[in-house]
């Protein structure tokens, strides 16, 4: 059964002893998965409990907050997503003041040696932790020994003849190259949530959506796209998604509108994933609702074609 921690204040947590690995792990990608994998494996060989490390915020954000770079997913999508390769507890630390400003010694302490009980810590190829971003690799193992822990890292992982990263994921999502980002992710890229209640504007306009709130932070991408919805049956729904702050109807708080063809259901409250095949165009503001809704009708036509069995992709 998969656990969830959020903190290290209760003492121990995992008495008999865990397999860690460490790691923000926005996104999940092919690097993560690789990072995951080789820990759950330790743990399964030992026979010890798998535990994911995780932030929230994440630390870039916490140092960053004006300049953060775009979330990839919700902290949710994030937990499940651990929970997915096969870890059986997930500690999610509130990356603060208090917890930036631990020591790397403190942190070994506190959190791997006594509240995890960690045997080994598992770590990306360029890991760093403590206040001051202080320890690495080798600090982690010199002060791991002195508490019977071993520490190691994976090699970087290579997805489509480049590193797989976070950054690289983001540059591609930005400039909707959803292909290039599915080789870093091995998955095409999804946004997940629970349908939320909107204003209904796209009803009365011929287009009902089912909405999406955003994950915390900047999103990694916005304006018009061809996309699939995951979640509502055997095989994703062809649509059409808006994402932004929708300037025509005034939007301020960033949203995910999704429209799906020839489809008609209640679904409030339903989890569901959006999977983005390729950008339309930008978000747009309009003289008036009959222009609006003439280019959303482009937009729809443009996103059936795109979706359609018989489109053949052109290449650059």
């Amino acid at each position: 059964m998969s656990r969830l921690f959020r903190d290290v204040d209760r003492g121990v947590l995992i008495p008999q002893g865990s397999v860690v690995c460490i790691g923000a792990f926005d996104g999940l990608h092919l690097g993560h998965q690789a990072l995951v994998r080789r820990a759950v494996s330790r743990a399964r060989e030992l026979g010890l409990p798998a535990v994911a490390v995780t932030f929230d915020p994440l630390p870039r954000e916490f140092f960053a907050r004006d300049v953060a770079p775009a979330r990839l997913m919700s902290t949710r999508s994030r937990i499940d997503a651990l929970y997915a390769q096969g870890v059986d507890a997930v500690l999610l630390l509130r990356f603060d003041a208090r917890l930036s400003g631990m020591s790397p010694d403190e942190f070994v302490e506190r959190v791997l040696a006594e509240a995890l009980r960690a045997r080994e810590v598992w770590v990306g190829p360029d890991f760093r932790f403590g206040r001051s971003r202080a320890g690495d690799l080798a600090v982690l193992s010199e002060i791991g020994a002195r508490f019977g822990l071993d520490a190691h890292s994976i090699e970087p992982i290579d997805a489509a003849g480049s590193r797989a990263s976070s950054t690289r994921i983001r540059d591609a999502l930005a400039e909707g190259r959803f292909d290039a980002a599915a080789d870093s992710l091995g998955r095409p890229y999804l946004i997940e949530g629970r349908v939320v209640r909107g204003k209904q504007l796209g009803r009365t306009l011929g287009y009902p959506t089912a909405n999406l709130r955003l994950p915390q932070g900047r999103p990694a991408l916005s304006g018009i796209f061809a996309t699939r919805v995951h979640g509502l049956g055997a095989t994703p729904l062809a649509s059409v998604s808006s994402l932004g702050t929708r300037p025509p109807v005034g939007g301020v708080e960033p949203l995910l509108e999704t429209h799906i063809f020839d489809f008609d259901a209640d679904l409030y409250t339903r989890r569901i994933g959006i999977e983005f095949v390729a950008k339309l165009r930008d978000e747009l503001k309009f003289d008036g609702l009959p222009a609006l809704v003439a280019q959303m009708d482009r937009d729809a036509a443009q996103a059936r074609e795109i979706l359609s069995p018989t489109h053949t992709r052109r290449t650059a």
